[in-house]
């Protein structure tokens, strides 16, 4: 019985040290993480030459679908055409006679509730706007349902920086540019939408629950103190009156009228009062109302223009730390337990 408890507890202490020395592991790894961090470098700058992966995936699939005894022939005869050019392009460099295609800058926008992408457009933004000239393009692939005024009122004043520095702006909608998504959309020279993505919903939503009545019943008083008449109209928890929802009600028509002159003022030629009750339309109709400018997806626009332009995707890439990548943060459990409360029970909010 002796040797058994000698055994354990050496077993229990070679488990004890195991653990130790791993959770020194753990919190060392991340002590240096921390300390190569600094404030300014919190991400970085990701950018692709879409011309390229075209040409690859091209010339991927035609070399497969050659018969085998024309694979070595077709392989040396594009190997001797790509130095070719690239002695062309060299020597007409060196001449001073090289002629630079135009180049388009892609963009992404996937929008949430808070327009939280808008942080990650403002950087790429302000990127390309200190390399582009006049004859260059934006195009932005936008993705949004709407959410936040104040959050898509950032984020479309983001997009007005590039027609304010002269560039033509694009905007390509393949699923959804609604509420929120059109105020940003409406901005652009030229609204590309696929047939059936949903664009439009000019109209202003908001909606809260009022726990009242149940404090009421069982007995508990919320006490709301205010200095100036309309510091506060609706409330959760309050007795709300006729006059504090005459008060919200004209403070969501007012916000409303706000988002018409702004789709008007990008769109002149569109017929705002008929488009602003709420509704949202696909493409097609969109297109007839005039809502958008073309019907196609983003893949088929940039195909079309990979023939005379120089494509880079820009992309700024935010460093997570390793709660976040682990989905441990608790910041973020919050942060998206926030969102779902704002898409049932929201504040005002363009919808």
């Amino acid at each position: 019985m002796t040797e058994f408890f000698i055994e354990y507890g050496l077993f229990l202490a070679k488990a004890v040290t195991f653990v130790v020395a791993l959770l020194f592991l753990i919190t060392g790894i991340v002590t240096a993480a921390s300390r190569q961090r600094s404030s300014d470098d919190d991400g970085s700058l990701r950018v692709r030459h879409v011309n390229h992966e075209i040409e690859s995936l091209r010339e991927d699939l035609r070399y497969e679908i050659l018969p085998e005894h024309m694979r070595k022939a077709e392989l040396k005869a594009q190997k001797k055409q790509d130095k070719q050019k690239k002695k062309a392009e060299k020597k007409a460099d060196k001449d001073g006679a090289a002629e630079h295609k135009n180049r388009l800058f892609v963009l992404d926008f996937d929008g949430d509730v808070r327009a939280s992408a808008a942080e990650n457009l403002r950087r790429e933004i302000s990127a390309v706007l200190q390399v582009a000239d006049k004859n260059d393009e934006v195009i932005v692939r936008l993705e949004s349902p709407g959410g936040l005024v104040h959050s898509y009122g950032f984020a479309s004043s983001q997009l007005t920086r590039i027609r304010s520095h002269g560039l033509k702006l694009t905007v390509c909608v393949d699923m959804v540019a609604a509420s929120g998504g059109y105020m940003m959309a409406c901005i652009a020279d030229r609204i590309i939408a696929a047939p059936f993505a949903v664009v439009g919903s000019v109209g202003v939503v908001a909606q809260m629950p009022n726990f009242h009545r149940l404090l009421k019943k069982h007995d508990v008083d919320v006490e709301l103190l205010t200095a100036g008449e309309y510091k506060r109209t609706l409330t959760m928890f309050g007795e709300n009156t006729d006059e504090d929802r005459e008060k919200f009600k004209e403070e969501l028509e007012d916000t409303h009228v706000l988002f018409k002159d702004f789709v008007r003022e990008n769109r002149p030629s569109l017929d705002v009062d008929k488009i602003a009750t709420g509704e949202h339309w696909f493409g097609i109709r969109g297109k007839e109302l005039g809502l958008v400018d073309d019907l196609m997806t983003s893949d088929e626009y940039l195909l079309k223009r990979s023939d005379d332009a120089e494509i880079y995707e820009i992309h700024w890439e935010v460093k997570r730390k390793l709660a976040d990548r682990l989905g441990f943060s608790a910041e973020g459990i919050i942060q998206r337990s926030l969102d779902k409360w704002l898409h049932k029970n929201g504040s005002r909010w363009i919808q």
